[in-house]
Protein backbone atom coordinates (compact mmCIF):
# COMPACT_ATOMS: atom_id res chain seq x y z
CA UNK A 1 0.00 0.00 0.00
CA UNK A 2 1.25 3.32 -1.14
CA UNK A 3 0.68 5.93 1.73
CA UNK A 4 1.04 9.31 -0.37
CA UNK A 5 -1.12 11.16 -2.55
CA UNK A 6 1.27 10.81 -5.81
CA UNK A 7 -0.26 8.54 -8.05
CA UNK A 8 1.08 5.57 -9.04
CA UNK A 9 1.53 4.79 -12.79
CA UNK A 10 -0.69 1.42 -13.31
CA UNK A 11 2.15 0.44 -15.99
CA UNK A 12 4.61 0.46 -13.78
CA UNK A 13 2.57 -1.68 -11.44
CA UNK A 14 2.14 -4.29 -14.26
CA UNK A 15 5.32 -4.51 -14.94
CA UNK A 16 6.59 -5.74 -11.69
CA UNK A 17 3.68 -7.42 -11.28
CA UNK A 18 4.83 -9.59 -14.27
CA UNK A 19 8.84 -9.52 -13.51
CA UNK A 20 8.17 -11.11 -10.01
CA UNK A 21 8.51 -14.82 -9.23
CA UNK A 22 4.54 -15.47 -8.86
CA UNK A 23 4.28 -14.11 -11.94
CA UNK A 24 4.59 -17.33 -13.75
CA UNK A 25 1.20 -18.91 -12.21
CA UNK A 26 -0.64 -15.17 -12.89
CA UNK A 27 -3.11 -15.53 -15.85
CA UNK A 28 -4.68 -12.72 -15.40
CA UNK A 29 -4.81 -9.06 -13.77
CA UNK A 30 -7.27 -6.75 -12.88
CA UNK A 31 -7.62 -2.97 -12.11
CA UNK A 32 -9.74 -1.41 -9.89
CA UNK A 33 -9.63 2.75 -10.19
CA UNK A 34 -12.22 4.45 -7.97
CA UNK A 35 -12.82 8.19 -9.07
CA UNK A 36 -14.95 10.66 -6.99
CA UNK A 37 -18.46 11.50 -8.90
CA UNK A 38 -20.84 14.22 -9.11
CA UNK A 39 -24.03 12.07 -8.20
CA UNK A 40 -24.14 11.35 -4.47
CA UNK A 41 -24.00 7.65 -3.45
CA UNK A 42 -27.30 7.79 -1.96
CA UNK A 43 -28.82 8.51 -5.47
CA UNK A 44 -26.72 5.68 -7.07
CA UNK A 45 -27.04 3.29 -4.63
CA UNK A 46 -30.42 3.62 -3.09
CA UNK A 47 -32.31 5.87 -5.32
CA UNK A 48 -32.73 8.51 -2.99
CA UNK A 49 -32.30 11.93 -4.93
CA UNK A 50 -32.44 14.63 -2.53
CA UNK A 51 -31.44 17.25 -5.60
CA UNK A 52 -27.77 17.68 -4.96
CA UNK A 53 -24.21 17.07 -6.43
CA UNK A 54 -21.39 16.22 -5.14
CA UNK A 55 -18.74 18.76 -5.64
CA UNK A 56 -16.10 16.63 -3.63
CA UNK A 57 -15.18 14.83 -0.85
CA UNK A 58 -13.23 14.38 2.27
CA UNK A 59 -11.17 10.91 2.25
CA UNK A 60 -9.11 8.97 4.86
CA UNK A 61 -8.07 5.61 5.55
CA UNK A 62 -6.96 3.54 8.40
CA UNK A 63 -3.67 1.89 7.74
CA UNK A 64 -3.69 -1.42 10.04
CA UNK A 65 -6.97 -2.04 8.33
CA UNK A 66 -6.49 -2.24 4.83
CA UNK A 67 -3.21 -3.97 5.54
CA UNK A 68 -5.12 -6.75 6.53
CA UNK A 69 -7.67 -6.65 4.26
CA UNK A 70 -4.21 -6.88 1.69
CA UNK A 71 -3.32 -10.01 3.81
CA UNK A 72 -6.71 -11.40 3.79
CA UNK A 73 -7.05 -11.36 -0.22
CA UNK A 74 -3.27 -12.63 -0.18
CA UNK A 75 -5.18 -15.98 1.30
CA UNK A 76 -7.75 -16.10 -1.58
CA UNK A 77 -7.61 -19.23 -3.70
CA UNK A 78 -5.03 -18.33 -6.68
CA UNK A 79 -4.30 -14.78 -5.31
CA UNK A 80 -0.43 -14.14 -5.82
CA UNK A 81 -0.40 -10.34 -6.46
CA UNK A 82 -2.05 -7.33 -4.17
CA UNK A 83 -1.34 -3.79 -4.79
CA UNK A 84 -3.53 -0.88 -2.87
CA UNK A 85 -2.72 3.13 -3.29
CA UNK A 86 -5.00 5.18 -1.64
CA UNK A 87 -5.46 8.79 -1.61
CA UNK A 88 -6.22 10.90 1.21
CA UNK A 89 -7.79 14.52 2.14
CA UNK A 90 -9.66 17.00 0.06
CA UNK A 91 -10.72 15.40 -3.28
CA UNK A 92 -12.72 17.19 -6.07
CA UNK A 93 -15.00 15.27 -8.72
CA UNK A 94 -12.78 13.58 -11.46
CA UNK A 95 -10.18 12.87 -8.36
CA UNK A 96 -8.73 9.31 -7.62
CA UNK A 97 -9.47 7.37 -4.74
CA UNK A 98 -8.35 4.69 -4.93
CA UNK A 99 -5.98 2.21 -7.41
CA UNK A 100 -6.35 -1.59 -6.61
CA UNK A 101 -4.42 -4.31 -8.96
CA UNK A 102 -4.86 -7.81 -8.28
CA UNK A 103 -2.89 -10.70 -10.06
CA UNK A 104 -3.73 -14.50 -9.86
CA UNK A 105 -4.52 -17.93 -11.76
CA UNK A 106 -7.85 -17.27 -13.43
CA UNK A 107 -10.93 -15.07 -13.78
CA UNK A 108 -13.05 -16.51 -11.44
CA UNK A 109 -10.34 -15.85 -8.45
CA UNK A 110 -8.69 -12.69 -9.52
CA UNK A 111 -12.77 -11.21 -10.21
CA UNK A 112 -13.46 -12.64 -6.70
CA UNK A 113 -10.76 -11.23 -5.21
CA UNK A 114 -10.95 -7.71 -6.28
CA UNK A 115 -14.98 -7.54 -5.72
CA UNK A 116 -13.98 -8.61 -1.71
CA UNK A 117 -10.49 -5.74 -1.45
CA UNK A 118 -12.91 -3.42 -2.98
CA UNK A 119 -15.39 -4.00 -0.95
CA UNK A 120 -13.43 -4.31 2.57
CA UNK A 121 -11.58 -1.19 1.91
CA UNK A 122 -14.78 0.53 1.16
CA UNK A 123 -17.14 -0.89 3.86
CA UNK A 124 -14.72 -1.50 6.35
CA UNK A 125 -11.07 0.68 6.37
CA UNK A 126 -12.42 4.40 4.74
CA UNK A 127 -14.34 7.76 5.57
CA UNK A 128 -15.70 9.20 2.94
CA UNK A 129 -17.86 12.44 3.44
CA UNK A 130 -19.65 14.06 0.54
CA UNK A 131 -19.55 17.50 -0.20
CA UNK A 132 -22.67 18.39 -1.82
CA UNK A 133 -24.39 21.81 -2.75
CA UNK A 134 -28.10 21.72 -4.21
CA UNK A 135 -28.75 22.23 -8.48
Amino acid sequence: MNKNSDRPSIEDWLKEAKSAETSLQEGMYLIHNGVVRQTPKARVRQGIDDGTVVTGMEFSYESQKIEAAIAETYRMKGIFHVRVWLNEGTLNVGDDIMYILIGGDIRPHVIDALQFLVERIKTQCVTEIEKKEGL
